[in-house]
């Protein structure tokens, strides 16, 4: 299986290099071979299956505006979960502005569960620590999410953001304690 695993990223590597590279043809195979893997990566963060098709689907189209900045420096998989990551990030907090938009309007008489369907989300508090993280430590968010959401490896890491080894484990030790921290004060 492990060999099975390996070909298949390897295969999706190549393909997002030849997609990145310009080849029209290689871009839907591209798109259509991510898509479960981008699904599953939203999925952690939003937890209403709505709101996770829609960052699934901006996701999908940010790949195929942006694969021309995939430069390969590191792996295709680590950029994606970057894409990924921040789509579903974005996602969220539009979700967040358009539940606080209506809430300061007359509530509808029927609730619409796209613009509050976050709001009761089970990780509410993890995007809520996220984004206090960002506001004050910013350096600390893509080596947290890579790895204990994207599931890199620390090296993978290292690779993909271009710092040592060394800064990649101090900056998640210290995005653990800030989010645990923010995480229990609730």
């Amino acid at each position: 299986m492990a060999n099975t695993w390996g070909s298949m990223n390897d295969e999706l590597e190549e393909l997002a290099a030849r997609a990145a590279g310009g080849d029209q043809a290689a871009l839907p195979e591209l798109l259509q071979a991510i898509r479960p893997q981008v699904q599953r990566r939203v999925a952690k963060f939003l937890p209403f299956r709505e709101d996770a098709e829609e960052a699934a689907q901006d996701t999908l189209m940010t790949v195929a505006t942006k694969i021309h900045t995939f430069k390969g420096t590191g792996t295709f998989a680590g950029w994606l979960t970057i894409v990924a990551t921040n789509q579903a990030r974005q996602t969220y907090r539009t979700l967040k502005r358009r539940s606080v938009e209506q809430s300061a309007e007359v509530l509808p008489e029927a609730i619409d569960p796209r613009t509050t369907s976050v709001i009761a989300g089970s990780r509410l508090d993890l995007l809520e620590a996220l984004e206090q993280l960002e506001s004050h430590h910013p350096q600390l968010v893509q080596p947290l999410v890579l790895r204990d959401l994207g599931a890199l490896t620390y090296a993978e890491i290292a690779e993909e953001l271009q710092v040592p080894l060394g800064t990649v484990k101090a900056r998640i030790h210290q995005a653990r304690k800030e989010v645990a921290q923010r995480l229990t004060v609730r």
